[in-house]
């Protein structure tokens, strides 16, 4: 409990203008999350992997046959993505050109190699409407007293767990595309864990694979 003899100190006023812009920041960070699950649903990183790994906003309308007249809105949208850290862009050039990056790479579709996993249904699945529901009726779940044990979020207002195999009974759609997400982000971790970290699996004999469900980490190669 804090004593009566402790004194707010006031902001100064650059904190303020500080504190005004985080907030700022904050509340609109949901934007980012749909600026890349508009990307995704767009195909941009593809697109751009097609056109030779960089395109300009031209480019990109003519590849995603966009309407031109939708060209300023794609121009603020990639400016979002690229100060996100999700592509980068080229603004010295004449034209401004965008390329991909690591993370980008990581949702460009139809890419054959092997370190290379497919990773657009994580981020449908995490942006969905029922994990958006859920974070949007936190404040409810707080106020409620729930018997033990006790629910997350999602399943107090769903009925079913996250990532459970009742989900279905749910959404079948979305049981589908978080599976699928699972599956990309194990099938990508097991093996970069298996070359990055290789002498923490020196001695072993065997691993078990718990959940994997498609034979990923058996096909692992790489062990020591």
């Amino acid at each position: 409990m804090a004593t009566a003899s402790q004194t707010t100190i006031a902001p100064t006023d650059a904190e303020l203008l500080q504190a005004q812009a985080d907030l700022w920041r904050h509340s609109l960070y949901y934007l980012t999350s749909m600026a890349l699950k508009c990307a995704v649903e767009l195909h941009i990183p593809t697109a751009i992997h097609n056109l030779g790994g960089a395109a300009s906003l031209p480019d990109l309308v003519t590849a995603l046959s966009l309407p031109q007249s939708k060209l300023p809105f794609l121009r603020r949208l990639m400016r979002l993505l690229v100060t996100s850290g999700i592509f980068v862009s080229d603004s010295n050039a004449e034209v401004e050109t965008y390329r991909f990056n690591p993370l980008s790479w990581l949702l460009v579709e139809g890419v054959e190699a092997e370190d290379h996993t497919y990773q657009k249904y994580f981020v449908t699945a995490t942006v969905s409407r029922h994990y958006l529901e859920a974070g949007l009726s936190l404040a409810d779940w707080f106020k409620k007293d729930l018997p033990a044990p006790l629910p997350s979020p999602f399943e107090e207002l769903h009925g079913v767990p996250l990532v459970h195999e009742t989900t279905k009974l749910l959404d079948e759609e979305l049981d589908r595309i978080v599976n699928e997400g699972v599956a990309a982000h194990d099938n990508l971790a097991i093996g970069t864990i298996i070359r990055e970290c290789s002498d923490l699996f020196k001695g072993l004999l065997s691993l078990t694979d718990c959940g994997g469900g498609d034979g990923t980490t058996v096909r692992a190669q790489g062990v020591p």
